[in-house]
């Protein structure tokens, strides 16, 4: 993908600095997804689903995007469906508390899928409008517990029954390269409908992702900013490659 930008770049042929930075910009861009970054939450009640390895801010960004969602007008309930991690379902329903939403909890080493497919129905007796789902935290090389997650999405394309869905991979941003090989692992096992760019606020700057978008096609769309409750937010690509560029 560098290299391809830098293609790109040269056959601009900028005179200078400031015309290379822009060309720069204008290459990246082009090689982003074109697809819609808004959450697609109609017909409700929407479920968004979190999947990701563990450690790469799940339970945060769950939590994070419930309270915007919120703040927004909506409704929504968290599902903690990460039931196999010591202490998942704890820490899910601390942060659900921290976010002021109401949560709906497995027990310990329960189905994942069946959690979230009981959520989905509790969301409905309650009137929530949206399910935010965290789901089992696993290893892109798993390959029989990405079947796992494969089934959370058949289970909760039947439970939503024509309902939007969101499939969300959650990447960290320190990790470099290796998020695209999560990436197509875990679009393998469900197709991702976006992406969230988690641990934006320090050195690391998730670059990987422009390939991983131009590659698949599967856009970033929210990004977590810092480490509290409100650093989350709908990610701009533009200023996002302009940060890049001008660091």
């Amino acid at each position: 993908m560098a290299a391809r930008l830098v293609q790109q770049v040269r056959a601009r042929a900028p005179h200078t600095a400031d015309e290379a930075r822009e060309a720069l910009v204008a290459a990246a861009l082009g090689v982003m997804s074109a697809g819609p970054r808004a959450l697609t939450l109609d017909p409700a009640p929407a479920c968004i689903l979190l999947y990701g390895v563990n450690g790469a801010g799940k339970t945060t960004t769950a939590a994070k995007l419930a309270h915007l969602l919120a703040k927004q007008g909506r409704k929504p309930l968290i599902v903690a469906a990460d039931t196999y991690r010591a202490a998942g379902i704890e820490q899910m329903v601390q942060w659900a508390q921290r976010a002021g939403v109401t949560s709906f909890a497995g027990a310990p080493g329960a189905d994942p899928a069946s959690v979230v497919f009981d959520g989905i129905q509790q969301a409905r007796r309650l009137g929530h409008d949206v399910v935010v789902a965290d789901t089992a935290g696993r290893l892109q090389s798993q390959r029989n517990l990405l079947q796992e997650l494969a089934k959370i999405g058949r289970v909760t394309a039947k439970a939503q029954d024509g309902r939007a869905i969101e499939s969300l991979l959650v990447l960290d941003a320190t990790v470099g390269l290796a998020s695209m090989t999560q990436a197509r692992a875990f679009n393998d096992a469900v197709p991702m409908t976006g992406l969230v760019l988690a641990k934006l606020d320090g050195t690391a700057k998730g670059g990987a992702v422009i390939g991983v978008e131009g590659e698949m096609g599967i856009p970033v769309k929210l990004a977590g900013v810092g480490e509290t409750i409100d650093d989350v937010a709908q990610f701009d690509p533009a200023a996002y490659i302009r940060s890049l560029v001008e660091d």
